[in-house]
């Protein structure tokens, strides 16, 4: 998972090239830190899996116009349709199937 930072972040969803998923996360958070590991599960499962990662603290534009309510937070891109944002992350299953379609676009 490549760390991004808002410019870089921006770049990617303007070009809309690509179906990915961003975590959102903050330092301290004990949740986004099992999430983080839950995604390297999948990372190792699915290496070429376009997942990315950015520290919300850095994000306030995207934060405000994607209108992230909490973190930890996925918000998954695929082409041709709105994005999707994940607040709760049960299992590494449930992820892995939600993450599974972006490897195949």
């Amino acid at each position: 998972m490549r760390e991004l930072s808002q410019q870089e972040l921006l770049e990617i969803v303007n070009r809309q090239e690509e179906s990915f998923a961003v975590f959102l996360y903050t330092p301290f958070c004990g949740t986004c830190k099992v999430t983080e590991r839950m995604l390297e599960i999948i990372m190792t499962m699915q290496p070429s899996l376009p997942l990315y990662k950015s520290n919300i603290n850095f994000l306030p534009q995207i934060s405000r116009e994607w209108q992230v309510t909490s973190v930890p937070c996925i918000a998954i891109f695929e082409q041709g349709q709105d994005k999707q944002l994940i607040y709760r992350m049960q299992s590494v299953d449930e992820l892995y199937r939600k993450l599974l379609p972006l490897s195949s676009k």
